[in-house]
């Protein structure tokens, strides 16, 4: 009897469990689609953008940008997109592992490591390294970050560059591909680079006023905030549908875990029963 007890236990905890991750999947589920959409539309105007300076860039030289110097490189400072949450499968997890690869190849070719932290999750792995400086640490986001909140990250990056106490910017997120597949990626923000893209007919035959030299130095600036945006957008969607993913698997295992006790339950109490049956028919014997 104390057997089938605490199996009766286990499967009401276990029930119990169940409900919490299936809340969960259902509440990962509708802010992945929300975190899906913002990433896609803003995915657009990030590819505009690209295509715009590209096409600035084959009217003006941009060497002499200061956002686009190339310095030989001693410092490096990275910025690190993870989650606040944890129950997200392998998400932080995968983060950190990059990230450690990226300081490994820096201290090989002797280039001293700096890290903006996002996420209370990155703080606390990145809090174990020894050689690591960690300039800032940001926490408490919204589910999709405004340009002001994203603005004093951008301003201490492009500070550090402005000032050469960084050479090179790069930020580690999980780039989303579709609801079962993320990619960690870490993309050069600084010095400033122009991605291949094609440009329109449109654009060729478009004019910029004042000069394209002018309309570069005031837009360069927030190419690199789209740039960074993005990594943000496509971080949330990717964070979301991770912790679904995780939250179903859960939720599947515990159903799986509900029918193995249940079947332990129900094989305990026969044997329970059965050795009752046989205590009270030799009961029964040893009195005739």
């Amino acid at each position: 009897m104390a057997n089938t007890t605490a199996l009766k236990r286990r499967i009401t905890s276990v029930k119990n469990t169940k409900q919490i991750t299936k809340a969960m999947e259902l509440v990962s589920a509708s802010k992945m689609r929300r975190a899906q959409d913002h990433a896609a539309r803003s995915r657009a105007f990030k590819i505009m953008a690209t295509d715009l300076l590209n096409r600035l860039s084959e009217l003006t030289d941009v060497t002499n940008h200061p956002l686009y110097k190339q310095r030989a490189v001693a410092n490096r400072l990275h910025i690190l997109i993870t989650s606040d949450r944890g129950l997200a499968g392998a998400l932080n997890n995968n983060l950190y592992k990059a990230f450690l690869k990226e300081v490994t190849l820096d201290r090989d070719m002797g280039v001293k490591s700096s890290v903006i932290v996002i996420g209370k999750q990155g703080q606390r792995l990145v809090g174990k390294l020894e050689d690591v400086e960690v300039i800032a640490a940001y926490d408490g986001f919204a589910e999709q970050p405004t340009a002001s909140d994203i603005r004093p990250i951008l301003k201490e990056a492009l500070g550090a560059f402005k000032e050469k106490r960084t050479d090179l910017v790069d930020v580690t997120y999980t780039d989303f591909k579709s609801s079962i597949a993320q990619e960690v990626e870490t993309l050069r923000l600084l010095p400033a680079v122009f991605r291949p893209s094609k440009v329109s007919k449109v654009e060729e035959k478009a004019l910029f006023e004042p000069s394209p030299e002018k309309v570069l130095n005031a837009v360069t600036e927030r190419f690199i905030e789209v740039l960074l945006n993005q990594a943000f957008s496509e971080a949330q969607a990717s964070e979301q549908s991770m912790r679904m993913v995780a939250m179903k698997n859960a939720t599947d295992n515990a159903n799986d875990l509900v029918d193995d006790l249940t079947l332990a339950f129900n094989t305990a109490r026969q044997a329970a029963i059965t050795q009752e049956l046989a205590e009270i028919t030799g009961g029964a014997e040893a009195m005739k």
